[in-house]
């Protein structure tokens, strides 16, 4: 028996989990954080470092609690967090800011800058990304704080990714040339790429604006694949977490990249990690670029492999507003949807209301809904979601084999698909195959996994996953709707390409309303 602490920091609260070898998980502690919003810029998403550590030194320990375990008997701590989440700190590693979350798109008119200048300058990395940087990225957020915080600029030593801010506090790193950088976090937002020399040009920064200068000497200190140890935990945080000091600290990542690892992800299944957003996760032994996608990093995921990474910009949080307005829950606008046949609302939702992650990677979109009649309730409005969120996922799902990812199995995980099962079958009749849910909550075991590997108890990450990720129950495709469906997402994708593109020509929709009322009416018999 070897026991780990596996780290998950959601956008909303930190999940840790006690994990035995040989048992799987045996305690969990959660504790929540705020977003902290601003009416006047629904763009402002931010959040407390102070609050994040805080609410890891409580869900440490609920979860030591749970289990009936001694804090000491912890061989190893590994931590995932989201991203791009950004903060600016100075020379001691001390925060200037708070962080901006991954879902803080101030930064789109730098985004935009930086894909203006990378295709220009004929920059290869922004080809590794999909071809556009996105305001959800670390350049673009960074040069938004730089424009915006004049009265700072001065004290700024380095901008660091959640994950490795995290790390780097708990091993008392002080130090910013100290710090290890996750090549998960910086290959995949921040357009870093060994193959071609690292970070992009002095040059290039500079062109894309002179506040850039430098920047790229300050983001500085290792840059490690997850198998390496980034440190030690410090005596301090051991006291605080409730743990041993000086046990190992493996290099962290993205929360999805490593949920997927423990959903069982291996070359040739993508991983659906849906919760407050979608994030979309492959692995294969050898990728090329992949237009509109989120990155191809080597070792982002699994070390020894490229990892693949797409997502939608919103999901869970698109239910919730809907749920929001409607002055009800998630869950009991859910339990009305039993019984919901495809296309039976009229409704087609292209779900935008936090822009376009993925292929079009465009901020500035806003979320659709045509059909509207004077009967449809919320529940209608989430069924219709749900079915747009199918949509767009295939779109996405298709563009990842168009480009040469085999896909032979999509996995639903994340917390959405535990607790929504109608999402889980819409998604499999939309895309016309089986959708694997884990049969238990994967959050934060693949945490575990890679502190597994830093405590020396398995000695690959497929030996771990043999070991520790659960068994699947499958959701097979209904026959019945797959002409519906087919029809629903020619009419979907037409939209999604015709709206979303700034250059596309305009969409001529005037047989899609008639058609949605037809289908409707079918689907009601």
């Amino acid at each position: 028996m070897a026991l780990v602490a596996g780290v998950d920091f959601g956008t909303q609260s930190v999940r840790v989990s006690i994990v035995d070898s040989a048992r799987g998980p045996v305690g969990t502690g959660v504790a929540e954080y705020p977003v902290i919003r601003n009416a006047a810029d629904p763009d402002f998403a931010t959040q407390s470092h102070a609050a994040h550590m805080d609410a890891l030194a409580a869900a440490m320990r609920i979860a030591l609690g749970e289990a009936g375990v001694s804090g000491h008997d912890i061989l190893s701590m590994a931590v995932d967090t989201t991203g791009s989440t950004v903060i600016p700190v100075d020379d001691a590693l001390q925060p200037l800011d708070d962080y901006y979350l991954w879902c803080d798109h101030r930064a789109k008119d730098e985004a935009a800058l930086i894909t203006e200048v990378a295709r220009r300058e004929r920059l290869p990395a922004i080809e590794y990304c999909g071809g556009v940087y996105s305001s959800e990225w670390g350049f673009a957020k960074l040069l938004h704080w730089l424009r915006h915080n004049p009265d700072k600029r001065s004290r700024f030593a380095t901008a660091l990714e959640h994950c490795d801010m995290v790390t780097a506090t708990l091993c008392g790193v002080r130090k910013p040339d100290h710090v290890a950088r996750s090549v998960c976090a910086m290959g995949h937002k921040w357009l870093w790429n060994a193959e071609l020399g690292g970070l992009p040009s002095e040059e290039f920064l500079t062109k894309v604006d002179p506040l850039l200068a430098g920047v790229r000497a300050k983001l500085g200190g290792r840059y490690e694949t997850s198998d390496k140890i980034a440190g030690h935990l410090s005596p301090e945080w051991a006291e605080r977490l409730g743990l041993r000091a000086g046990i190992p600290i493996p290099v962290g990542a993205f929360d999805a990249h490593w949920d997927a690892l423990g959903a069982g992800v291996k070359e040739g299944d993508v991983v659906n990690v849906v919760g407050t957003s979608t994030c979309i996760v492959a692995v294969a032994q050898d990728a090329g670029c992949i237009p509109g996608l989120c990155g191809v990093v080597r070792g982002s995921v699994d070390p020894a492999m490229v990892g693949i990474e797409a997502g939608l910009s919103a999901v869970g949080d698109v239910f919730e507003a809907i749920a929001r307005r409607a002055g009800a829950s998630v869950r009991a606008l859910a339990a009305e949807l039993d019984g919901y046949r495809a296309g039976q609302t009229g409704l087609l939702r292209l779900v935008w209301d936090n822009g376009d992650r993925t292929v079009l990677v465009n901020a500035r979109l806003g979320g659709v809904t045509l059909g509207w009649n004077l009967t449809h309730t919320p529940a209608d409005e989430l069924f219709a979601a749900i079915e747009g969120t199918a949509f767009h996922t295939r779109i996405v799902l298709e563009r990842m084999a168009e480009h040469g990812t085999p896909i032979a199995r999509v996995i639903q995980a994340g917390g959405v698909p535990q607790k929504n099962p109608v999402l889980n079958q819409v998604y499999a009749n939309v895309m016309n195959k089986p959708m694997l849910v884990p049969e238990r909550p994967i959050t934060s075991l693949g945490s575990a996994l890679f502190a597994f590997l830093a405590a020396g108890v398995f000695g690959t990450i497929a030996e771990a996953q043999q070991a520790l990720c659960p068994p699947y129950r499958e959701v097979k495709p209904d026959p019945a709707t797959h002409e519906t469906y087919e029809r629903l997402f020619a009419m979907y994708r037409s939209l999604y390409f015709g709206l979303g593109a700034p250059d596309s020509a305009p969409v001529a929709i005037g047989e899609i309303l008639p058609a949605l009322r037809e289908i409707a009416a079918r689907a009601r018999g």
